[in-house]
């Protein structure tokens, strides 16, 4: 089977819609040892697909839009944030921490690009807030890689110990990974079918997510790659973070296209949420599995106040298994899971050509949205689903067979990038990859500042 045939499956796609999608292959587009350009293709074209066929529902059409997947446009898209350019300015993708460090015994890799997960895993090593990037290589050097990984984590911290394939294997977290499926996806309710609003056929743009209210509870980077796809298409998505949690500036002018986005605290301010969350359609979150459940945000609390949403959840290593409970991050998922190792050479490690489990899964992610609100068109339901980034993993390393297929050469991603003005500036930044006959070019509006709209609904 395909991977793109594999992913419309595991969205619980018919089989029949592929016809309507085509690739244009672009060799060393995303080059590495493994099938990286064959996922992200795959997660985008399954995009695509599922928002043609929500906009053939909506418009009454009898056919889906033929859907239109380049390479080109694919990998832009899953560099977006190295291809960003705000005011002329290249932004800093990993802070002078978040970095690969040997250890006695291998190595290890850190994620520390927030100040306050640099806080932690200074305080877990026992060092100043100040030290210096030669005392935390001291630091790890006299510990074992797995020591490292321990102590960090015990501190609140992100420290991942370099695995091979075997060794990851062999971990009860892979196991868990392995036994569930791609996308997670069930019924949770009863509700009746929901009643889309029908969209002109003959509108330009045609826009599938049209008139739906999006919450967007997620952090870097996979949910907001899906909510971003979800505001592409339509929707009024308001991203909503604690007033502490400020976002990376630049990661959030990456993935604010569309957005709207403000501050709330949940502890103090539950009525507004509440208020919020009586009319949305959809609820992503990106936490840590549990983390907001206090909040009344786990999946049965949602559905308990209103039972016809949509919920999406993303995390880095799933809500099973012995690692459910631990932050994580991209780098940091293809360090536990060998990809590290086997992108590596001379006894190094290395790194994928992308950030491509964060952006796979975050169009993953979007695609189970929308194939969720086309179901509950047709017979309603309450609809739940949960994606993680090491199960993208696991897809890809075990369950991606490279394809041979012939293209023109990658050329560089120039004629997929965009200028836009706006309030954080002029911005160059990667189109969206997201493509069906009649649908959307580009976002309709740029990001704004982080916090800077009320939590209300337009």
């Amino acid at each position: 089977m395909t991977a793109i045939k594999f992913a419309w499956s595991a969205l619980g796609g018919d089989p029949a819609r592929l016809t309507r999608l085509t690739t244009v292959v672009r060799e060393g587009a995303l080059q590495a040892r493994l099938p990286v350009q064959e996922l992200a293709r795959a997660c985008v074209g399954a995009c695509a697909l599922a928002a043609a066929e929500l906009a053939a529902r909506r418009a009454g059409r009898a056919e889906v839009p033929g859907v239109r997947v380049d390479d080109g446009a694919v990998a832009a898209a899953f560099h977006s944030e190295r291809n960003l350019l705000v005011d002329g300015r290249a932004p800093v993708s990993f802070a002078p921490l978040s970095r690969f460090w040997r250890t006695a015994d291998g190595w290890v890799r850190t994620h520390a690009n927030y100040p306050h997960h640099r806080a932690r895993l200074l305080g877990a090593l026992g060092l100043p807030a100040d030290a210096s990037v030669e005392a935390v290589a001291a630091r790890f050097a006299g510990l074992s890689a797995l020591e490292a990984e321990d102590a960090v984590h015990a501190g609140g911290g992100l420290t991942v110990a370099l695995r091979t394939p075997k060794e990851w294997q062999a971990h009860e977290q892979a196991a868990e990974v392995a036994a569930r499926p791609l996308v997670e996806r069930e019924r949770a309710t009863a509700a009746p079918a929901r009643a889309l609003a029908p969209l002109d056929p003959s509108a330009a743009p045609l826009l599938p997510a049209a008139g739906l209210r999006v919450l967007d509870l997620t952090r870097v980077l996979a949910g907001p790659v899906a909510t971003r796809t979800l505001a592409l298409l339509g929707a009024d998505v308001l991203r909503l973070d604690a007033p502490w949690l400020p976002e990376l500036p630049d990661q959030h002018a990456d993935t604010g296209f569309g957005k709207r986005s403000a501050t709330l605290d949940l502890g103090t301010d539950r009525d507004t949420f509440e208020e919020l969350l009586a009319s949305a359609d959809v609820v992503v979150t990106g936490y840590r599995p549990g983390a907001l459940d206090r909040f009344g945000l786990s999946p049965e609390a949602l559905f308990a106040r209103r039972p016809g949403l949509v919920v999406a959840q993303v995390s880095a290593w799933g809500a099973y298994g012995p690692w459910a409970g631990r932050r994580g991050f991209d780098s940091l998922v293809q360090v536990a899971t060998g990809i590290a190792a086997t992108e590596g050479s001379a006894g190094e490690p290395g790194a994928l050509p992308a950030q491509a489990l964060d952006h796979g899964t975050g169009y993953l992610l979007a695609a189970a949205v929308l194939r969720a609100l086309t179901e509950q068109s047709y017979d309603g339901g309450g609809r739940w689903v949960r994606l993680a980034l090491a199960r993208t993993a696991h897809w890809l390393t075990d369950g991606i067979r490279p394809t041979a297929a012939a293209g023109a050469p990658y050329a560089g991603p120039d004629a997929w990038l965009a200028e836009t003005d706006g309030p954080l500036g002029r911005l160059r930044h990667a189109l969206p990859p997201v493509s069906f006959a009649g649908g959307p070019a580009d976002w309709a509006r740029p990001p704004v500042p982080w916090g800077s709209d009320g939590a209300r609904w337009r």
